[in-house]
């Protein structure tokens, strides 16, 4: 069967690829799915995947990028970060953790696969802070967040960089080793 990854972004997609290959290969599938808001990433996820069954076969993957601001007692902005950027946009973000003087940030990823016949989530976390946005970016908020133990945002970064420590590559790694595992045992 074929693994697809569901997305329009191509940025995410390539991030995908770049850490499956060579050893998973990953194709991406446009699709216009619904998407239900929730606080659970998980529902998100399992959504989609439940729709993208109706329209096409094989095996999926869809993923859900969220950021948590200590400031908003680790809770939002979450699965709605997307809207968040949309209406008060980076800077709102950070004047939010300005005004309540908390910058303490998390970053998650989860991975949802399924083969038609199961569904499993793979999650990856980063923790770090928000600063002011000073570096352009078009991937949504990487000028905001700086990971721990770094003094550069995800925007400041090289692509290498930013993938080498990144909570989506967690979060696919995890995937990849258990998905190679289970091709392993067939």
């Amino acid at each position: 069967m074929t693994l697809y990854f569901i997305t329009g972004n191509k940025h995410k997609f390539e991030e995908f690829d770049e850490i499956l290959s060579p050893r998973v290969k990953v194709y991406q599938l446009e699709a216009e799915l619904d998407e239900i808001q929730s606080t659970s990433p998980q529902e998100v996820i399992r959504h989609k995947l439940i729709e993208a069954m109706k329209y096409h076969t094989g095996e999926f993957l869809v993923e859900d990028t969220s950021l948590y601001l200590e400031a908003l007692k680790w809770k939002l902005p979450g699965p709605f970060v997307k809207w968040f950027l949309s209406t008060i946009g980076r800077e709102g973000i950070f004047n939010i953790t300005q005004k309540l003087g908390q910058f303490g940030a998390e970053a998650k990823t989860i991975v949802g696969y399924s083969n038609g016949k199961e569904i499993k989530f793979f999650e990856g976390s980063v923790k770090g802070k928000i600063i002011q946005p000073k570096a352009q970016s078009d991937f949504g908020w990487d000028p905001l967040f700086v990971p721990e133990g770094h003094t550069k945002s995800f925007a400041q970064m090289s692509k290498k960089e930013k993938n080498s420590l990144s909570m989506r590559r967690k979060a696919l790694e995890k995937f990849r080793d258990e998905y190679l595992k289970k091709k392993q045992e067939v």
